[in-house]
């Protein structure tokens, strides 16, 4: 009567485990942390929803690397992940609510702007799946603070403002308000103004400045200072030079 009872008892805690197996939610497999893209060049994030990760939600969107690869499904995981979603919700709503309209200096509707995060330097970043689905998880608790910063432009620019930040020769300039650029009847006399106009709305956004490229091409841009601005970005935050069109 002994050995049954104990029979039975082994039986009913096979049972529990193994309905606790069934019950467990699904393991979301990972690749060991590598780093990708080069240690001198800079990467950007792009955002463009939300995903469960985890146990909380984490921005998603591209990951576009220095050398022009863009990795799609890339998840922003740690550090500033609640600020990157408030930032790009917050620029959403702005797009809704001015995209359309018209820029009152050159006449030209107002175009949608995507805030976007640079990193100096190389990315740490694990292959995962969630729910399926294969993801390329940032690592940013692995990156130096130092190491990232906020900006924003045209959202068909951002491959571009890429391209310029990693290109010899290329550097930042401010605007000063009297420039005839506000009066081009173009997307960079428009965002010029626009972003500006988007700093009224948004806490911690600052327009006017452009990337000049080596060509004389320039891409408008606004800063995001929600996150701390170092010293490897200063130059492209606080331009101390002045764009002049004529030179």
């Amino acid at each position: 009567m002994g050995a049954l009872k104990y029979v039975i008892i082994g039986v009913v805690v096979v049972v529990v485990i193994a309905a606790a197996l069934v019950l467990l939610p699904p393991t979301q497999h990972q690749a060991p942390v590598q780093y990708v893209a080069s240690p001198s060049g800079y990467e950007a994030f792009v955002p463009s929803g939300t995903i469960s990760y985890k146990g909380h939600t984490d921005p998603t969107g591209d990951l576009i690397l220095n050398n022009g690869t863009t990795i799609h499904n890339a998840v922003w995981n740690g550090q500033y992940s609640s600020t990157i979603i408030q930032n790009h919700d917050q620029i959403d709503q702005l797009n809704s609510q001015f995209v359309g309209q018209t820029d009152p200096v050159n006449n030209q509707p107002y175009v949608p702007l995507q805030d976007f995060y640079v990193i100096k330097g190389q990315v740490p970043v694990q292959q995962v799946t969630i729910n399926g689905q294969p993801y390329t998880v940032i690592e940013a608790n692995s990156i130096n603070p130092a190491n990232i910063a906020g900006f924003y432009t045209y959202d068909k620019q951002v491959p571009n403002f890429e391209v310029a930040i990693n290109m010899p020769g290329t550097t930042a300039a401010g605007i000063p308000g009297n420039s005839p650029v506000y009066d081009w009847a173009n997307v960079t006399g428009t965002l010029v103004y626009e972003t500006h106009l988007y700093q009224d709305y948004i806490r911690g956004f600052f327009g006017g400045p452009v990337l000049v490229q080596p060509n004389g091409t320039i891409i408008p841009y606004g800063i995001n200072t929600n996150m701390p601005v170092s010293a490897y970005f200063s130059n492209f935050v606080a331009p101390s030079q002045v764009y002049n069109p004529s030179s």
